[in-house]
Parts: structure tokens; sequence; C-alpha cells
């Protein structure tokens, strides 16, 4: 195990500097919503009557951010699209965010290109590549965001991109306010669980080791719970390299916890991840299901969201979980930036 306390080891273990750009989400975020409210050729949202986002892997976590944030506000159904098609409803009075990071995401390019023959209402999200050529051959409204991420480092960009251009559009209020506080929440978390702290005073590197070898599994409340659950879930994939799980209440109750049963959480750790917005009746459902899970051998940690506003309470939560999972890497003795099995699994699909 790496000391997480040895600030040699510290940047020995992190060569691709995922520890850097973690504790740069919130500079990250105010940059985005800059960039998204200040693209140019931005469609109107008049009339809009539905909102797809499209995206794969980290790419697509900012649809979930603007679904959790915005689908019970937005008056519109919004849906997040992982797939190279595009729905069938989707037409010139549908807003389609096209998101890719590198701008080479295939299965992104051909929900763009489906979008453009069927005459939606496009805006594009990426650093370059394909999308970005095609989308400025085509006219169509770009958030240019810098390059040089692994895409899930660049969620602050993606996600506040997107809510800063929807906010131009006049699809939804100012963010100002929210993004100050989320913002400000951010930075006093990094001042508690940041990379310099020691683990005896840092709630962050101190879970990451009580975690240790066990398989993280994480629950969250359905919203932002659960948006945050799934973050923490691919963060621990890809920065830890380590298998993890995510669900959400209440649906887990309704299946999940049945396999919980005595014995069966062995060599898995519990996460469940709060916060005071959610909906009373979910809310009464944590701690009999932590008991359950408690009484098949897992052992179980909560972390609670902070602010006030959605925005704050679901970036602490993506913050909290990005810390952890870096950490969790480090301390496993692997560098948290490479992806070497997505990239074999792209060479096999290019040869095919």
């Amino acid at each position: 195990m790496i000391d997480l306390d040895d600030p040699g080891a510290l940047r020995a273990a992190d060569p691709g500097g995922m520890l850097e750009a973690v504790t740069a989400l919130p500079r990250h975020c105010r940059e985005g919503h800059e960039l998204g409210g200040a693209a140019s050729d931005l469609p109107s949202g008049d009339g809009v009557t539905a909102v797809a986002f499209c995206g794969m892997g980290g790419s697509a976590v900012a649809g979930d951010v603007v679904r959790a944030l915005y689908a019970d506000r937005l008056r519109v159904p919004v849906v997040v699209v992982r797939s190279p098609e595009l729905p069938g409803f989707c037409g010139r009075h549908t807003l389609v965010l096209v998101s890719s990071y590198s701008g080479d995401t295939s299965e992104t390019l051909a929900c763009f290109e489906e979008a453009v023959a069927r005459g939606c209402r496009i805006v594009a999200l990426t650093s370059g590549g394909q999308l970005g050529r095609r989308a400025g051959e085509l006219g169509v409204a770009v958030v240019s965001v810098p390059a040089g991420f692994m895409p899930r480092a660049a969620l602050g960009y993606l996600g506040l991109g997107s809510l800063g251009a929807l906010e131009a559009i006049g699809m939804i209020p100012p963010l100002a306010a929210d993004l100050d506080e989320a913002v400000r929440e951010m930075e006093g978390l990094l001042a508690e669980a940041g990379p310099e702290l020691p683990a005896r005073s840092n709630a962050a590197k101190s879970l990451a080791l009580r975690i240790g070898e066990r398989v993280p599994v994480i629950w969250g409340a359905e919203g932002i719970g659960a948006v945050a659950a799934a973050r923490w879930k691919t963060q621990c994939n890809e920065n830890a390299k380590v298998p993890a799980f995510s669900a959400a209440l209440p649906e887990l109750d309704h299946n999940e916890v049945v396999g919980w049963s005595e014995g069966r959480g062995a060599g898995f750790f519990l996460v469940a991840l709060r916060h005071d917005g959610e909906h009373a009746e979910v809310a009464a459902r944590f701690p009999p299901s932590i008991d359950v899970a408690r009484s098949s051998g897992l052992e179980v940690e909560e972390v609670r969201a902070r602010g006030r506003s959605a925005l704050a309470r679901l970036f602490t939560l993506v913050l909290w979980g990005d810390l952890v999972a870096t950490y969790l890497g480090v301390a496993r003795g692997v560098d948290p930036t490479p992806i070497d099995a997505i990239a074999r699994l792209k060479e096999a699909l290019a040869e095919t």
C-alpha cells in the first residue's frame, strides 16, 4: 500500500495528475459555466418540447447532472442517450445536446448526424475532434472546452457548460447564486480533505483506506443522490481500477436488499450518500435498509452532501467520490489516470 501522507509517494503514484484534475473541480465548474453562456449561435429555446442529451462514459455524466437538477423544473422531458441511436421523438422542436469530450466518440457522432438530418436544435460540447469540425462546418453551436483531460476529469466543464448554455437559451433560471455556493462548499471540502492533509484528519483518505481491498457499493436517493452514487461507482472503476456497484433508493428496497443475506456482505463496503433534500419517504428508508446491509456483514459509512442548493449538494458528493476513488487507486499502487481495458476494447472493435 502507498502511504497517502507521503507527498513524494503521492506524486510518484499519480504521474497522470488525476489528483490535480480532481481538486480543480471548483474552478472547472466556474469556467465551464462561462464557456456555456458565451457560446455563439445557440439555438432558441422557444417551443422546445423535449431535451435529449447524447454522450458516452464520462462525457454522458453531464447529462445525468442536467436531468437530476432540472427534470422536475424544465416542464419538458429530459432523456440521456447512451447509444448510437437517437430516440424517435427527436425532431425540430427537440433540443439535442451532444457531448463528446474527445470529439471522436462513435456513438455520439452517430447521434449528432441523425440530429442534423432531423432538423433538431443542437448544441455540441467538446474539446475538438470530429464533432468540433462537423459542428463548425454546419454552423452548429459549440461549447468548446479545454483539451488535455481524461473525459471523466472534465465533468466541471461539460456539466456546467451544459447548464450555462441552457441558461443562455433561457430554459433554466440564472445559476450565479447556486454556483457561488457550490464552489464555496467544494473549496471548503478540499480544505478538509485535499491531498496535503494527513489521513488522521482527512475523511476522504480515511474512507479510502477503510475500503481497502473490499468492493465498494454506493447507495443514493433517487435524483441527485443516485447520480452521485453512479459517479462514485465509475470513478472507483476507472481511478481505483476495482469493481464497484451503485443503486438508488427506493428501487433497491424492491430487489437488491434481498441479496444482502447473512454472510453475503463479506468483501464489500457500503457508502450511503445522503443529503437534506431527500424525499421524506425515501429518507425514512435509509436506516432500515442500512441495518439489513450491516446484518449481511457489510461495513457502512454515510457521507453527507453540503450546501442548500441541489447544485451544491450534487457537486460536493461528486467531489467526495472523486477524492475517495483517486486516493483508493493511489493507495493500491495503481496510476489513477490510464484506462487500459477501454483502450484494448477500442482496438479490438476497430479490428472487427
